[in-house]
């Protein structure tokens, strides 16, 4: 069975950092593009960025562009999201997830983690 794994959440201060990372396992990695979500409070699941198969191309929602990097490692099996200049609308649960393929703005990935907690203060 596919399973994604996320850790690194926690509590930071707004303008702070925080590294999420994802193991796979289950899955042949190298196949899927892998990526983060995340649902605020309230709010709908959102996509917060995706990479391909061997990091080639990335994708970032607006909200993130410029303060997100997100990266794999295949030989680990591992996606991170390495998140800077934090804010507190970033506190969220974040997700990671697996899919064959990226489609763009309908991207809705087959595979999810539990999702790790996320919280900036302000």
């Amino acid at each position: 069975q596919v399973q994604l794994v996320e850790s690194g959440g926690g509590l930071v201060q707004a303008g702070g950092s925080l590294r999420l990372s994802c193991a796979a396992s289950g899955l042949t990695f190298s196949d899927y593009v892998m990526g983060w979500f995340r649902q605020a409070p309230g709010k709908e699941r959102n996509f917060v960025a995706a990479i391909t198969w061997r990091g080639g191309s990335t994708y970032y929602a607006d909200s993130v562009k410029g303060r997100f990097t997100i990266s794999r490692d295949n030989a680990n099996n591992t996606v991170y999201l390495q998140m800077n200049s934090l804010k507190p609308e970033d506190t969220a649960v974040y997700y990671c997830v697996a899919d064959l393929s990226y489609s763009g703005t309908y991207y809705w990935p087959d595979y999810w983690g539990q999702g790790t907690q996320v919280t900036v203060s302000s």
